[in-house]
């Protein structure tokens, strides 16, 4: 996990480029979901985190987006249920 306050800008798009970030969430909130996401675009800066894997997010405790990520939420509201 990645916090946005820890990383400038010029290395944040390089390692989105890249592939090694994938996913952005909300660390307040312990939801993650793609990056293009219209949901995570308006969080705070200072909430933002960033994961390369589903399976990175789900292991720090973080759940899908229901907007972005469908699917997966509703597979992990699924399990919990």
């Amino acid at each position: 996990m990645i916090y946005h306050t820890k990383i400038n800008d010029h290395d944040l798009h390089l390692q989105i480029k890249k592939g090694f970030i994938r996913f952005g969430g909300n660390a307040t909130l312990k939801i993650f979901g793609r990056l293009d996401c219209r949901s995570g675009k308006s969080m705070k800066k200072e909430n933002r985190v960033f994961f390369n894997t589903v399976k990175e997010a789900i292991g720090t405790g973080f759940r899908p987006c229901g907007h972005c990520m469908k699917p997966a939420y509703k597979q992990w509201k699924n399990d919990i249920i």
